[in-house]
């Protein structure tokens, strides 16, 4: 609980001032914690940051998982990452904005393992839809790469224009861009 809460803190300080402007002191008197505590969990500031988007990434990655797991037909499948991706984005808004921001002030070794997660997940979507316009199912009219882009994109810009108290739920516009997406793949 304390590690989620310095997690909680440092996001709302780098969301409002930055990553360079934050301080340690800062994130630790937010939380109510000493920084005894913050270092027992969090080797250095750097590890803060790393770790925002790392939590989230598990997360997505298992919840990508187990929607795999269930085996359904591709539309479906698709369909329900489309969503999982939606709800975790909407959710955690605030630590994918400072992510997309910061991310730059990662040392390499923490970029790359950022990044072999991420290339995970991609290639798991690619490989549903390659797999789905091989057999038919999708029609090939964009590759796979192009496909999965969009989708990301939109996910990923969630944070510049998706307001929870606005006229749509996440849910919803997961379902619009997944309809959207499964009928341009329709054969």
């Amino acid at each position: 609980m304390v590690r989620e809460r310095i997690l909680a803190c440092a996001v709302e300080l780098f969301a409002a001032n930055g990553y360079d402007a934050t301080s340690v002191q800062q994130v630790v008197t937010r939380a109510g914690v000493t920084k005894g505590a913050l270092y027992h969990y969090f080797g250095a500031k750097e590890d803060l940051l790393f770790e925002i988007y790392h939590s989230l990434l598990t997360d997505q990655l298992a919840r990508l998982d187990a929607i795999v797991a269930q085996g359904a037909d591709p539309a479906t499948t698709l369909r329900e990452i489309i969503r999982s991706l939606a709800e975790t984005t909407s959710e955690n808004s605030r630590a994918v904005a400072v992510f997309s921001r910061e991310a730059s002030r990662l040392d390499e070794e923490r970029w790359q393992t950022l990044r072999a997660e991420w290339r995970r997940y991609q290639d798991t979507v690619r490989g549903i839809i390659r797999d789905a316009q091989e057999s038919g199912v999708f029609a090939a009219y964009a590759s796979p790469e192009v496909i999965s882009w969009a989708i990301f994109g939109v996910n990923t810009s969630m944070p510049t224009w998706f307001r929870p108290d606005g006229p749509k739920k996440a849910v919803e516009i997961a379902d619009e861009l997944a309809d959207f997406v499964l009928a341009g793949l329709r054969p």
